[in-house]
Parts: structure tokens; C-alpha cells; sequence
């Protein structure tokens, strides 16, 4: 079996670190970058990508123009928008672009860890669309 692929872009170096550690400790090689050009250039020769957590603001380009160019290259992959935002309205924006997850920062990293190391990047996919913010994980359900 193939190794899981996790890209990672934040621009915040401690952010990027502790992301990549956490990722890396559930099983999954990482790339990292901290602009979306860097980013799109790594992922451009691979397959398939497993799972990518975005920033929601880098300065090259927004954490939606990448869930919507990553979710067009790589359809099966789980997208983990993190923001420190929790406007419902940017949430159902990420969702409609493609995104599976928003986590608001700096809540969230253990219940994502605990998922990912228990069901892995399908298993979050699968329960889309979810949010992780000071009140834990659970299903985003939309304002109508």
C-alpha cells in the first residue's frame, strides 16, 4: 500500500511545523509551503493527494481559490480549511467550493489528529461537511 499524502500551506511558520508533526505522526508524508504557487509547483507531478490543510489567507492567493483548484486536480482528496474566522456565511462559501472540513484555529488539531489516525482523510470525507471549533468536531449544517 502507497503512502498518504498530506500537503500543507500555511504561511505562519510555528503553524506549518505543528501541522506537518501532527500529520506526520498520523501516518502521512508531507509537503509544505507557504505560498499557493510553492504549493501548486509540489502537488503538480503527484497522483493522488491524500489530504491538504489550507490557510484560509496566504499572501499569493486565499484558502477557496486553492480548495477550488485542489478539489478540480484531486477529487477524492479531503480538504481541511483552517482559519481563525468563524463567520458561518465563509464556512458554506468553503463548503460550496469543495471544502470536507473547517476548522476554526486554534481549536480542533487533537479531534482532527483523533480522526485522522482512527478513520483517516476518506473518513472525514465521507462525513462532509464538518467543523471543528470551540465546541468540537460535528456536521455543519447549513443556514436556509
Amino acid at each position: 500500500m502507497s503512502k498518504k499524502i498530506a500537503l500543507v500551506l500555511e504561511d505562519t511558520p510555528a503553524n506549518r511545523i505543528f501541522f506537518e508533526r501532527l500529520l506526520q505522526q498520523a501516518g502521512y508524508d508531507v509537503i509544505s509551503a507557504d505560498t499557493g504557487k510553492e504549493a501548486l509547483n509540489k502537488v503538480d507531478g503527484l497522483e493522488n493527494l491524500d489530504l491538504a490543510v489550507l490557510d484560509m489567507e496566504i499572501p499569493d492567493t486565499s484558502g477557496l481559490d486553492m480548495t477550488v483548484r485542489l478539489r478540480r486536480r484531486f477529487e477524492d482528496c479531503c480538504i481541511v480549511m483552517a482559519t481563525m474566522h468563524d463567520e458561518r456565511s465563509l464556512m458554506q462559501s468553503a463548503f460550496d467550493k469543495g471544502c470536507d472540513v473547517f476548522m476554526v484555529k486554534p481549536h480542533g488539531f487533537m479531534d482532527l489528529f483523533k480522526r485522522l489516525t482512527s478513520d483517516g482523510s476518506a473518513g472525514l470525507r465521507n462525513a462532509r461537511p464538518i467543523m471543528i471549533d470551540q465546541f468540537g468536531m460535528r456536521p455543519f449544517k447549513a443556514v436556509v
